[in-house]
C-alpha cells in the first residue's frame, strides 16, 4: 500500500518514469525491512526456545511427565516457544502426541520447533530417554544460534558496502547537477528519462536483493 501511494504521488508530480522508479525503490525498502524484522523475531524466538527447553529438561530430570514438563515450559517461557509448548501440553493431556503440537509451520522459529518435535517423536515412538534427546537437540540449537549470530555480524560489512554502492548513482546525479549537466531534467522531463530512471532503479534494487540473497544463503 505504501509503495502504491508513493508511486501515485510521484506519477502525479513528475511523471510515469518517476512513479515506476519510486514503486520499485519503495518495494525494495519495505521488503528489506520486513526481512530484517523477521530475522530479529526469529533470533528472539530462538533464544526463548532455548530457555523453554532448559525448563523442560529440568522438569524431566526430576521425574515429571512429558506433558507436565511442556505445561511448565508454556507457563514460564515467552513468545512463540510458550505458544508451542502450550499446544503440546494440551495435546498430551488429550492423549495425543506432544510432538505434533510443537510443529508450527507458520511460526518464525518453525525450523527450530521441527527439530525439537522430531526428537520428541523419536522418544515417544522408541521409548528413549526424552531428557537426553531434548538436551542434545538444545545443544544443537544453541550452536546454530551462536553461529548465526557470529555470521550475521561478520556479514554486516558486506551488506553495508552493498547499500553504499546502490546509493552511488544518487551521488552521481547530485554531482552532475552541480556541474551543470542537469541530469534531473533528463530523467524527469524527457522520453529517454522515462526509460532510464526505472531501469537504473531496477538495477540498483536488484543488486541489493541479490546481495541479500547471497548473504542469507550462508545462514543456518
Amino acid at each position: 500500500m505504501a509503495a502504491c501511494l508513493l508511486a501515485t504521488a510521484a506519477a502525479a508530480l513528475v511523471g510515469i518514469g518517476a512513479a515506476i522508479a519510486t514503486g520499485i525503490l519503495a518495494c525494495t525498502v519495505l521488503l528489506r525491512i520486513h526481512r530484517s524484522r523477521t530475522d530479529r523475531t526469529r533470533e528472539i524466538g530462538s533464544a526463548d526456545l532455548l530457555d523453554a527447553l532448559e525448563l523442560v529438561v529440568a522438569e524431566l530430570r526430576v521425574g515429571a511427565h512429558p506433558g507436565a514438563a511442556a505445561e511448565s515450559a508454556a507457563t514460564d517461557a515467552r513468545g512463540e516457544a510458550a505458544k508451542a509448548f502450550a499446544v503440546a501440553a494440551g495435546r498430551s493431556k488429550l492423549g495425543g502426541s506432544a510432538a505434533d503440537g510443537l510443529e508450527r509451520p507458520t511460526s518464525p522459529i518453525a525450523p527450530e520447533l521441527t527439530r525439537i518435535a522430531t526428537a520428541w517423536r523419536i522418544a515417544e515412538e522408541h521409548g528413549l530417554a526424552l531428557a537426553e534427546l531434548i538436551t542434545a537437540a538444545r545443544t544443537d540449537l544453541h550452536a546454530r544460534h551462536r553461529f548465526r549470530g557470529r555470521t550475521t555480524a561478520a556479514l554486516a560489512g558486506a551488506r553495508a558496502t552493498a547499500t553504499v554502492l546502490a546509493a552511488l548513482p544518487v551521488l552521481g546525479i547530485a554531482l552532475g547537477h552541480l556541474m551543470g549537466a542537469a541530469p534531473l531534467e533528463v530523467l524527469l522531463g524527457s522520453g529517454t528519462g522515462t526509460i532510464l530512471l526505472p531501469l537504473g532503479a531496477t538495477f540498483a534494487c536488484a543488486g541489493l536483493l541479490w546481495t541479500d540473497a547471497i548473504t542469507r544463503s550462508v545462514l543456518p
